[in-house]
């Protein structure tokens, strides 16, 4: 990723640290902002950030416990965090990182120290969605992705999706959807079928050319 398009959140409880933290990332050429609690950081549209600096130690709301909230959204599961502390027992650093974080820095530190483990978190990143090609549906985060960029679907969308994506080359009828789809449905137009189709066509642009169509038939997914 060009380091001087990516979006940083700094959260940390002392406003000094994260002033300072915010000007030499702009020195560097990146878009910073920051935010003195968790409270405070879940205010702001996090969806949008390619990377956030927690601070572990906080009033009310630990760093800890804002990633795995992160985390367990799927919506935001793949921004990358680096956790700041002054924890820097064995423990603490294994926790952390089994909730999800890509790296751990202990204060005190080196600024050009943290610049260069931004920039390295965000390489790194930028490499796995460039690895990460096509469409896919993760069922167990809920998350759907197009060449490694989170698309935000709608429930009935999302298993459509993932119901063609899972059975490659098969045509499923319109019925067949529906009784899939809409198990509990009272009343379900087969026009709404025909209607979630096209709006996922447009959503996972370039690849809705992938989703066919059998005329008088159904829809299903062609490689």
């Amino acid at each position: 990723m060009d380091k001087r398009r990516a979006r940083i959140l700094i959260v940390d409880d002392e406003e000094t640290l994260c002033e300072a933290l915010r000007t030499y990332a702009v020195l560097e050429g990146y878009d910073a902002d920051t935010a003195l609690s968790a409270e405070e950081a879940l205010l702001l549209d996090l969806e949008n950030y390619d990377l956030l600096l927690l601070d572990i130690m906080m009033d009310r709301m630990s760093g800890t416990e804002l990633a795995a909230r992160l985390k367990s959204n799927p919506r935001t599961a793949h921004i990358p965090i680096i956790f700041l502390t002054a924890k820097d027992n064995e423990e603490d650093m294994v926790s952390g990182l089994k909730i999800g974080a890509d790296d751990y820095i202990v204060k005190p530190y080196s600024v050009k120290n943290v610049m260069a483990r931004i920039e390295a978190v965000l390489r790194r990143a930028h490499m796995h969605r460039q690895a990460t090609v096509g469409v896919e549906c993760n069922r167990e985060t809920l998350a759907c992705t197009v060449d490694g960029n989170l698309v935000r679907l709608p429930r009935k969308e999302f298993e459509i999706l993932a119901l063609m994506l899972e059975n490659p080359g098969r045509i499923f009828s319109r019925e067949e959807i529906m009784q899939r789809i809409w198990p509990d449905r009272v009343v379900v137009a087969d026009r709404s079928v025909d209607v979630h189709i096209t709006r996922l066509r447009g959503k996972i642009a370039p690849y809705g050319r992938n989703i066919v169509s059998r005329s008088g038939y159904g829809y299903g997914w062609q490689d």
